[in-house]
């Protein structure tokens, strides 16, 4: 039987560029693809579940998660620390699920390290430094000195688009949600994902 290895989905993008809003509607209607859980040494909010929003754990722990390489990804922000843990992950990609990753270039950087023969890297851009100042105003969520430091960010952030696979300028929400989803189906098909198929080519041959 031809079984698959799964794909490490990154989508990167400034906020306000449409990436949250594309993740939910795939992990909605795609029943192979699965969000990469996190691990942070934050306190768990209510309404959160371990398992599900994070993993919680201490600092010390988080620290000898790094150290024995328990960890595709890590970064500091502000006060606390988050991680991808390598085990769940790998256990996806073993049984042919695929998983879904948000983060920036950087955490991008570091998974590439540790994974790239399974990563597929989505950049989605706003089009245009307009319509992404409007979109940052209009959902109401940031005062305006947030959306001015949101602004400044993204003439950096857009700067290492170059380092991805794939480049989708959402100008259209439900077409960058099918371009989105046509690199899945492509990229679950590509030969090296596919394990079982030498066996299943010399059967063939030998007229099974």
């Amino acid at each position: 039987m031809i079984r698959r290895r799964g794909v490490m989905l990154v989508l990167s993008s400034p906020s306000g560029a449409g990436k949250t809003s594309i993740s939910r509607r795939l992990l909605a209607t795609d029943p192979e693809l699965v969000m990469s859980v996190s691990a942070t040494t934050r306190p768990l909010r209510p309404g959160e579940a371990e398992g599900r929003d994070y993993f919680y754990v201490d600092a010390p722990r988080f620290r000898q998660m790094i150290e024995a390489g328990e960890l595709l990804e890590h970064a500091r922000v502000f006060d606390h620390f988050y991680g991808t843990p390598r085990a769940p992950v790998e256990d996806a990609l073993v049984s042919g699920r695929d998983v879904l990753f948000d983060l920036d270039w950087q955490g991008t950087r570091q998974l590439a390290e540790h994974g790239d023969r399974d990563l597929v890297r989505v950049f989605i851009l706003p089009p245009s430094t307009a319509e992404l100042r409007r979109r940052l105003t209009t959902r109401g969520r940031d005062p305006a000195e947030i959306v001015e430091r949101r602004m400044a960010q993204v003439l950096e952030e857009v700067s290492h688009c170059s380092e991805y696979d794939y480049v989708i300028v959402n100008d259209d929400l439900e077409r960058s949600i099918d371009e989105v989803r046509s690199v899945l189906v492509g990229e679950r098909r590509r030969r090296s994902r596919l394990t079982g198929l030498d066996d299943f080519v010399d059967r063939f041959r030998r007229g099974f």
